[in-house]
């Protein structure tokens, strides 16, 4: 078999994490996806795949071999369309994961207007504030807020969310409204765990340019951004959030910014996919579509 359509196979197999379904969207019988991906590792000299009876996955030099295999399938692919028409309507399923309140309050209410405008895609919307992997988990594009940790992905930086410190009216008339962070010692915060590390975030802010951070005071824990704001509103503490997250709050007096001289650093937005995937026409529409949305209500 040729070295590009094992290839193909296995980056298959691996984006479905299962030789059946992989068999399925290639049209051909499992015994000859299994014997591709047998050859190929024979070729390698490499075990590229955990198999058990219920899920493919990545061994460590697999994931090394995968991301490599990305750019040769792209780089064949690309040469393969240099002299075909690109006016032709893109087509083909995308599966993207965003955050909770991002995908629920922006992206969600505005794909209307981009399935309308390419009516040949469809859209997986994964909404969680889980880090998904991206191979492992199939995707094809995710949109992370904050420092990436990731490696051996294409990432396209959107923009910066700026973070503001709110408090509700009545947390504000029982405690006092904080002015600058030494008056935080005397003060309450809703504290925020990570979802993927269980870590509680500290305060933050930046003094002079530089960040600085502090360890508030908290009877309630949360990890979701909704349990956040929910817990504010009920006057439970001091939060530190993306503005257009409270955005309707403060414009109905429900919660109060302070310490504005005082905020945390801005947190980079980033969209990240594989470098396969990111010579795919419907991605480059989505994505480009997607970049025009958020900066539109975020930045």
């Amino acid at each position: 078999m040729d070295r590009i359509d094992l290839f193909r196979i296995f980056s298959r197999v691996v984006e479905c994490s299962s030789f059946t379904r992989a068999a399925d969207t290639l049209g051909v019988p499992r015994s000859s996806v299994s014997a591709a991906v047998q050859e190929l590792e024979g070729r390698v000299g490499a075990r590229l795949l955990h198999r058990t009876t219920r899920r493919v996955s990545l061994t460590q030099d697999g994931r090394a071999f995968y991301e490599r295999c990305q750019r040769v399938i792209a780089e064949v692919e690309d040469t393969e369309n240099l002299f075909r028409q690109t006016a032709a309507q893109p087509s083909g399923r995308l599966k993207v994961d965003v955050p909770g309140r991002i995908g629920r309050l922006i992206i969600a209410p505005a794909l209307p207007e981009f399935l309308d405008r390419y009516s040949q895609i469809d859209i997986d919307l994964g909404v969680t504030d889980r880090a998904v992997d991206l191979v492992e988990d199939s995707v094809d594009c995710v949109l992370r807020v904050g420092p990436l940790k990731d490696s051996g992905l294409i990432a396209r930086r959107i923009g910066k969310l700026t973070l503001i410190n709110v408090a509700s009216p009545a947390y504000l008339a029982r405690h006092g409204t904080p002015r600058t962070p030494d008056d935080l010692s005397d003060h309450w915060a809703v504290l925020y765990a990570s979802p993927s590390s269980g870590r509680v975030e500290d305060w933050e802010w930046l003094e002079d340019g530089k960040p600085c951070t502090m360890q508030l005071r908290g009877r309630v824990t949360v990890n979701c951004a909704e349990a956040y704001i929910a817990s504010c509103l009920a006057g439970l503490g001091l939060i530190q959030i993306p503005a257009y997250d409270v955005k309707r709050h403060l414009e109905a007096g429900e919660l109060v910014e302070v310490m504005p001289c005082h905020q945390a650093e801005s947190m980079p937005m980033t969209l990240l996919y594989p470098h396969r995937h990111h010579h795919s026409r419907r991605l480059q529409v989505f994505t480009d579509w997607l970049e025009a949305l958020l900066k539109s209500h975020l930045l």
